[in-house]
């Protein structure tokens, strides 16, 4: 079961640390880093129903429709560089 409640502590600390690790970083490394990041966070939860819920909830709380809508339902998906990763 996927918790969605808030469980990470210190997480002002944390998000710093995650901007930090995208500093000077091109738009492309940004990215291929958080897909590094989730995959290892992925492997190290290792449950797949928890994994499939979690992509089902980002998926939909970023306003898109589930994977398996129509097309023409799920709008398209732009990849959105972190704002720092410019600087």
């Amino acid at each position: 079961m996927l918790s969605t409640h808030p469980n990470l502590q210190a997480c002002d600390d944390f998000y710093e640390a995650l901007i930090a690790t995208h500093q000077g970083l091109e738009t492309a490394q940004s990215h291929a880093l958080n897909a590094r990041l989730v995959l290892l966070l992925a492997n190290h939860i290792g449950h797949q129903e928890t994994l499939l819920h979690a992509l089902e909830l980002a998926r939909a709380s970023a306003g898109f429709a589930p994977a398996g809508a129509d097309p023409a339902e799920r709008g398209a998906v732009t990849p959105v560089a972190p704002v720092h990763a410019a600087a």
